[in-house]
């Protein structure tokens, strides 16, 4: 369907799409690169944050590659399911290096893995390992929303709005578009607002956090922005005028506020620690060390044998000044 707007050249981002970028005989799909860069980022990122909570980073790494390919199976299926027109052959369901991948699937798949493949990690930190993970993965969603922007898909309508493109050129997933019109980009609009997202967990994090406080604010914050920004979308199948990324907002958005909740009334880490210390590991010198100890006992002993033998030289000494007198 071909649009109409009173949009301007003069209104929204110059936009080109490029879907490939050649390089001598080397053509590289941009969405593969960019969905690539971003799990790259996003699972090193988790590691490295994982160290600190006794998970070595090669674990980290095999569990996140793990969950990453059967997320990218779970959101294909999705998309395939739901855009079914555009499926005119075999491989049409397996490319997605021309785009076409539903969040949403690929979110509840990983979800529903999750607890099976890092069963093995420590319980007691839980917390701090989910918030690394929402870590890596706020980061490599908004890297690999910039592929989505290169092949034009999660596209509006026309619109006079500042922040959307206006389309220049170029092959795009969802169109055709007109020359000259400026229309909403859902894909730009969420690799924008999560900057300031990643930017806050970055904060909570330095500033030393509550387990679980990263994990909760990055869930609501991401379950109410991207209900927002789904809006303006016009080319996905909606169940009672909602798309399927709003329907997991809705359950973000209560879950992501009990994981705070939880990460807020959970007694601070320095708290449980004075907790558990018990006067045997108290340090030796300190009011909770045992006065009655076994080093106390020898030294009192041998300081009443040390008295005890000069007063036994007094009394000889006296002996012999009478005898002599």
């Amino acid at each position: 369907m071909t649009w109409t707007s009173s949009a301007t050249l003069a209104g929204g981002i110059p936009y080109y799409s490029f879907p490939e970028i050649t390089i001598g005989p080397i053509t590289l799909q941009t969405f593969g690169i960019f969905v690539a860069i971003g799990i790259l980022t996003g699972v090193y990122v988790a590691a490295r944050r994982n160290e600190r909570f006794g998970i070595p980073r090669e674990e980290t790494e095999k569990v996140g590659f793990i969950l990453v390919g059967a997320a990218l199976v779970g959101a294909r299926i999705l998309w395939v399911l739901t855009h079914r027109e555009e499926i005119s052959s075999p491989l049409d369901v397996i490319a997605v290096w021309d785009g076409g991948l539903q969040f949403t699937g690929g979110f509840v798949t990983a979800i529903l893995l999750a607890p099976l493949v890092t069963r093995s990690w420590p319980r007691g930190r839980r917390w701090e390992l989910l918030d690394g993970a929402v870590l890596g993965l706020a980061i490599g969603q908004a890297i690999g929303r910039l592929g989505c922007i290169a092949v034009g898909e999660h596209l509006g309508g026309p619109t006079d709005f500042f922040l959307g493109i206006n389309y220049r050129g170029g092959v795009v997933v969802e169109g055709p578009l007109e020359v000259g019109v400026t229309y909403h980009s859902a894909a730009l609009y969420e690799a924008l607002w999560l900057v300031p997202v990643i930017l806050v967990l970055f904060w909570l994090d330095r500033r030393g956090a509550r387990p679980g406080v990263m994990s909760g604010v990055f869930i609501i914050s991401y379950g109410v922005l991207r209900f927002l920004t789904d809006i303006v979308r016009i080319n996905d199948e909606r169940l009672f005028g909602l798309t399927g990324a709003q329907y997991m907002s809705l359950v973000l958005i209560p879950f992501g506020s009990w994981v705070l909740w939880q990460a807020l009334r959970a007694p601070a880490p320095a708290d449980t620690d004075v907790a558990s210390t018990t006067p045997a590991d108290a340090p030796a010198g300190s009011d909770d060390a045992d006065p009655e100890s076994p080093e106390d006992d020898i030294s009192e002993s041998v300081t009443a044998e040390g008295d005890s033998s000069q007063d036994g030289s007094s009394d000889h000494e006296g002996a012999d000044r009478e005898s002599t007198a």
